[in-house]
């Protein structure tokens, strides 16, 4: 490369001489595998091939191998010989064969078979015939409009076999007069003393009760107690029905609705006894409530929501459940020792009847536990009133129009001294039981006769229990010293 000339002065100012070539290092590799064979300057090599080097030749075979393997002497070879080639003769120049001459040109001529054309027919407008003039004005031949009959009913007849036998293999999508569904046998047995069986027998026994004022009114349930047609229920379910223009009605099981009156409420019990004039009614089985026993299966009856002879089944969760019922829309101030049940218990089964497993009536079924709606359905915790004290007060109610209760003559609220429960006397009246047996303010009750009181409400329950004019020993606490006195019961 020669040295660049020096830099001109451009307008008196010198201009920088340019750069040399760069040429980028080649790797040996590279050259080796895509650069020219050695002696080769140009772009390809020249085309003597003696000058290339040949390949080399295998040795030569070994003679002991080639006289085990080789071919005898004389013998013909398995390799075919090449067939010479065919030798083909090329068109000379001279013929006129412009396909075969390599140096034809491409000329424009006439068609090698030309088609000699048809003779044009020309044809007239087609003659159309109606049905008049081809039977009336003989436009047809007879052998013609026969032959067209014939067509047409080989047509139709063809048509109506593919038809038939179409509609025989295609099931019929139409109605079937003669199809039954197969029924089962019924598998369950009834046994006396299932559900069942006790339902069907104590149902007729328990009613519907509806009250109606104006346009609003309410619902509950009671149970037939004898055939004089006294029904027993609830006071808060009674109480509505002693509003000025109330109608009471009593529905029983087979649907008759009949008027109804109110006999007599109590109040301190939540019980009440109404009365129909109603011949041939199925009376309840009243049994036994001190029998019972936790695990107890019972079962419940009743209207809850107005959806009558409604039967839900459970068994007794505790006994001796010291329950309050109070307002509810009623003048109902009761303490209840009831029996709680996990039977499902709703609005409207208030009144119906708590049954055993005989089907006799062991509880009245009064309230149920919430969870702070009051018009939240069951939650598993109803109660009711046990039928021995039930039947107590509705004998009294129907004898004398009123129950007697017993009372001490105290007032109390629910207390504990850090190990005791109790129910602690706040007011003591004059002239009281309690005052004639030296109970005062401040003393803690903790047990009446043999029920042990833990609260205010467990108090009443136990003074209740026992008749009017009964001496019961109550147990108190003073001053940390416990004591006992004997106590009457007086009437309250």
């Amino acid at each position: 490369m020669t040295d660049p000339s020096p830099p001109r002065a451009v307008r008196d100012r010198p201009v920088l001489a340019p750069r040399p070539l760069w040429r980028p290092p080649v790797d040996p590799a590279a050259r080796g595998t895509f650069g020219r064979p050695q002696g080769v300057r140009g772009a390809f090599a020249g085309n003597d091939r003696t000058a290339a080097p040949s390949l080399p030749l295998a040795p030569p075979t070994d003679g002991v191998l080639v006289e085990a393997f080789g071919r005898p002497p004389g013998a013909p070879s398995l390799q075919r010989e090449a067939a010479p080639p065919a030798v083909r003769a090329l068109p000379t120049p001279a013929e006129d064969n412009p396909w075969r001459r390599t140096d034809a040109v491409a000329t424009l001529g006439a068609p090698a078979l030309p088609a000699e054309p048809a003779a044009a027919v020309e044809l007239g407008p087609a003659v159309r015939y109606s049905l008049r003039e081809a039977l009336f004005q003989k436009r047809l031949r007879p052998g013609a409009l026969v032959l067209a009959a014939v067509i047409a009913l080989v047509i139709g007849a063809v048509g109506a076999t593919i038809g038939t036998f179409a509609a025989s293999r295609v099931p019929a999508p139409g109605l079937d007069p003669e199809y039954t569904l197969a029924t089962a046998q019924p598998a369950v047995e009834r046994a006396p003393g299932s559900v069942a069986d006790v339902a069907a027998r104590v149902i007729p026994s328990v009613v519907s009760i509806e009250i109606r004022i104006g346009d609003t009114g309410g619902s509950g349930s009671g149970i037939v107690l004898d055939g004089d047609g006294h029904i027993l229920t609830n006071n808060h379910v009674a109480a509505v029905g002693t509003t000025a223009g109330a109608q009471l009605s009593v529905v029983f099981s087979d649907g008759t609705r009949v008027p109804a009156t109110i006999l007599a409420r109590d109040t301190r019990s939540d019980l009440a006894v109404l009365k129909v004039d109603v011949d041939n009614l199925t009376v309840a089985a009243l049994g036994d409530s001190s029998t019972l026993e936790v695990g107890d299966a019972v079962i419940a009856i009743g209207s809850p929501l107005g959806l009558s002879g409604t039967v839900t089944t459970g068994i007794i969760s505790a006994l001796d459940r010291p329950v309050k019922l109070a307002g509810e829309g009623s003048d109902t101030n009761a303490v209840i020792d009831a029996l709680q049940t996990d039977a499902p218990i709703n609005p409207g089964n208030s009144g119906g009847a708590l049954v055993d497993a005989g089907g006799a009536v062991i509880g009245i079924n009064s309230a149920i536990r919430t969870l702070g709606d009051t018009a939240s359905g069951s939650i598993g915790l109803g109660f009711a009133i046990p039928i021995n004290y039930a039947r107590d007060i509705a004998e009294q109610l129907i004898r004398t129009g009123a129950a007697v209760h017993a009372t001490i003559g105290v007032d109390a609220r629910s207390a504990t001294d850090g190990t005791t429960l109790g129910a602690q006397v706040q007011n003591v009246r004059a002239g009281s039981p309690a005052e004639a047996a030296g109970i005062a303010e401040g003393d803690v009750i903790t047990a009446v006769g043999d029920r042990a009181v833990g609260s205010a409400d467990e108090l009443v329950v136990a003074v209740q229990s026992h008749a009017v004019g009964e001496v019961v020993p109550v147990e108190l606490t003073r001053d940390g010293r416990g004591f006992s006195v004997e106590v009457t019961m007086a009437q309250e």
